[in-house]
């Protein structure tokens, strides 16, 4: 967040609202915080209101934003950030706070996915270590310049053009190396039928 959100500031005001924000952290002075809630509270209400927040909730939040400025004035540093930006900061994360309470769901606790996996039976876990080694064999039998690719996509989980920028390679060169490893290994576990064994 910069100072548009706030329109313009001068570099002059800027300076005086870092001024009125270390008088606030130093000594908790009144008349500086008055002085940058008058200014900031009508923008924070209309940057709430931009974001699809209702008019009350825009002010709530406005209101909570400025007395956030009261309690915590000495973590600003007026070298990293101009105030402006550190109060829109202050609000953005406030209203992303706002908005993960209001859309967390409550849990159930009859939900099928927070109840424990059932206990794999005999069979499964045979057929399951057996794909794994058949897996794991067949990607030693893979071209080094697949395999790489493979894993930076499958373990890293990087998407192919993520791949072709680490790896310096064309996209369409990056995409075929990966399917055709993909095809061989599908091809092995399809010839060995290991499902049915």
């Amino acid at each position: 967040m910069n100072d548009t959100a706030t329109g313009t500031i001068s570099p002059a005001v800027r300076e005086y609202h870092a001024d009125c924000m270390a008088r606030i952290a130093g000594s908790k002075c009144r008349e500086s915080f008055s002085e940058l809630f008058d200014f900031y509270a009508p923008r924070l209400k209309s940057y709430m209101l931009r974001l699809g927040a209702s008019d009350i909730e825009a002010e709530d939040l406005a209101q909570d934003v400025m007395v956030t400025v009261w309690r915590k004035a000495e973590q600003y540093d007026r070298k990293l950030a101009s105030v402006s930006t550190w109060i829109f900061r202050v609000a953005r994360n406030r209203r992303i706070d706002r908005l993960r309470r209001v859309t967390r769901p409550e849990l159930d606790a009859e939900e099928p996915m927070l109840r424990p996996p059932e206990i794999e039976k005999p069979e499964d876990t045979i057929n399951r270590v057996q794909i794994e080694q058949t897996v794991r064999e067949e990607l030693a039998k893979l071209p080094p310049d697949q395999l790489q690719l493979l894993q930076a996509a499958f373990y890293d989980g990087l998407s192919h053009s993520e791949i072709a920028e680490a790896y310096d390679l064309p996209l369409g060169t990056v995409k075929s190396r990966i399917r055709r490893a993909f095809d061989r290994l599908r091809g092995v576990l399809d010839n060995e039928d290991i499902s049915d064994a």
